[in-house]
């Protein structure tokens, strides 16, 4: 698996191959290991179930095994024959050459003395296959070897030696637990002394994306954990040891090994068991990965103009790489779902059930600015650098996102805008059209009904001539909007193609406009009067420049910027 690993990581190309041979291996023994779960789980038949048995136990060792019936349990039995073998041990005065066998109507009994310490039965005898009478004198053997041992374990001598051994043990574990703490350092300085300049060399190459610290927190931190590995495996062997010594202890010794192996071993046979399962998903991962990747470099090329798409512009490419990825990882989440350990069980279930509540109550305005994001986005309705109108707000549009769209308004403000509310709203876009044929700036004037039509025509035309940055392509054109009680209402059209100054062409042909109109003594009748003054309402050209404003040399020009 190493092997194939440095393979697959020098030949990436490798990869598929690796994996598919894997697969087939893999196949080939995958139909056999549900067949042996299947087995495992098999009902068993009345005829073939084995009587409940329960083992004898004296300090821990198990001498053999008895059966029950309903009405007294194997444990049960078990128990009270232990009890009753005990309580013989533990009576130094009365001597094993006292055990013996002796047949009753219902079995065998086995006695010390006259006291009887169990009884073994034709049913006993059937289970393991032999005549009553061998298996009572093989329990019988037993039963002897562990009243020995048990006075044995308990004699002042072996107590002597055990504790010594114990004293011996204790002092052994902490020269090693001293000597583990020093060879951890040793390791720590030894990486550090021997792999410096490699670590610095990573860090320079990746232009400080990977630094030096991390590096050297993952190598203590590998360095700790298996010394942490080594230490518990050492503790448990000490404790194993010990306790194994002494009687009143040694069932607890052997169950450590259960309580410690025992969970380990039930992973490890789940993984076992479901190891072709992960290598299906193996196999969807990597394929989704090639499969973002070959999509990320379409769309980039897209987004860089290396591949041009009738109908699709380029600024579309994000947005829809975003969709094409996220269609491909749920379809490789739904292809690989099955296939996950625990998958089908209640809970992982119950969990999924609670993210997805908690994510639909959530998520009903987080969905909904997404969706109208992407709606935006294709809709084709402005582009960042655009100036747009919603309802009375106006700015140009900066950067555009999935969830808000950001603006910055004439006064130079930054606004926010949820994508939901512009789906709802009127925009207006004032620069889509103007790339074309130019965007239209128009502004009304009141003149009373005795100036000729055609002199105010041409006076407003003139005002549109004298204003820099209108088009003279396509021409301005003036409107009569409406014949009112006291003026006629004249609008003037004219074409610019900078959207972004419209404001600042609004004041310049404002200025013109008031200008023309006074050297032709025309007088605007905006705001509407009641009556006709005494004399004209309009502005001599000699008062123009009228305190405090400047002479026609000084006046200051105006920088037209973008607002």
């Amino acid at each position: 698996m190493i092997g194939l690993t440095l393979l697959t990581h020098r030949l990436p190309g490798a990869r598929v191959l690796a994996f598919a041979a894997l697969a087939v291996a893999l196949a080939m023994v995958a139909p056999a290991v549900p067949a042996m779960a299947q087995a495992e789980n098999a009902p068993v038949s009345v005829e073939s179930r084995v009587p409940a048995m329960a083992p004898v136990v004296i300090d821990g060792r198990a001498l053999f095994r008895v059966r029950g019936v309903t009405a007294y349990p194997a444990e049960e039995r078990a128990n009270a024959i232990a009890a009753r073998i005990a309580a013989f041990a533990a009576d130094a005065s009365r001597s094993t050459d006292t055990l013996r066998t002796a047949e009753a109507e219902h079995g065998t009994d086995i006695l010390a003395g006259d006291v009887p310490l169990m009884s073994v039965l034709d049913e006993d005898a059937r289970i393991e296959g032999v005549s009553r009478q061998i298996l009572a004198r093989s329990d019988l053997a037993a039963i002897a070897r562990a009243v020995t041992a048990y006075r044995d374990e308990r004699s002042a001598s072996r107590l002597i030696r055990d504790g010594l051994l114990t004293l011996a043990a204790t002092a052994i574990a902490a020269i090693a637990a001293f000597l583990l703490v020093r060879l951890r350092r040793r390791l720590t300085d030894l990486v550090e002394h021997r792999y410096q300049r490699r670590v610095d060399q990573i860090e320079a190459g990746s232009f400080q994306l990977i630094r030096a610290r991390s590096i050297w927190r993952a190598a203590h931190a590998i360095v700790t954990t298996v010394t942490l590995l080594l230490a518990i495996v050492g503790f448990y062997s000490y404790l194993h040891f010990v306790l194994n010594l002494y009687p009143w202890t040694r069932g607890f010794a052997d169950r450590l090994f259960t309580l410690l192996l025992g969970p380990v071993g039930g992973v490890a046979m789940k993984i076992l068991l479901s190891i072709p399962d992960l290598i299906i998903i193996a196999i969807v991962v990597l394929a989704a990965g090639y499969l973002l990747r070959l999509t990320r470099l379409f769309f980039e090329a897209i987004g860089s103009g290396r591949i041009k798409l009738a109908n699709f512009e380029a600024e579309w490419a994000d947005p829809t790489l975003k969709i094409v990825r996220l269609l491909v990882v749920a379809f490789a989440a739904v292809v690989a779902y099955p296939y996950i350990p625990g998958s089908q069980s209640a809970a992982f279930k119950g969990i999924t059930i609670f993210f997805g509540v908690l994510f639909s109550l959530g998520s009903s305005s987080f969905i909904a600015n997404l969706i109208a994001g992407y709606t935006m986005t294709y809709r084709r309705a402005f582009h960042v650098g655009d100036r747009i109108a919603i309802g009375n707000t106006i700015g140009d549009v900066t950067q555009v996102r999935l969830m808000v769209t950001h603006l910055r308004s004439l006064k130079n403000e930054e606004l926010i805008i949820p994508n939901s509310t512009l789906l709802a709203s009127e925009v207006t876009n004032f620069s889509s059209l103007t790339r074309e044929k130019g965007l239209i700036l128009h502004t009304t004037v009141g003149i009373g009904y005795e100036t000729p039509w055609r002199q105010v025509e041409a006076m407003l035309l003139m005002a549109a001539g004298r204003t820099a940055g209108v088009l003279s392509d396509p021409p301005p054109f003036v409107l009569q909007k409406g014949l009112g009680d006291f003026c006629v209402t004249y609008e003037l059209n004219v074409y610019c193609d900078r959207p972004l100054e419209m404001y600042e062409l609004y004041t310049e042909l404002h200025r013109a406009i008031l200008d023309v109109f006074n050297e032709y003594g025309v007088q605007i009748m905006t705001p509407a009067y009641i009556a006709d003054p005494a004399t004209p309402k309009m502005v001599p050209k000699e008062q123009w420049f009228a305190a405090p404003a400047r002479t026609a040399d000084t006046t200051p020009v105006i920088k037209r910027r973008a607002i």
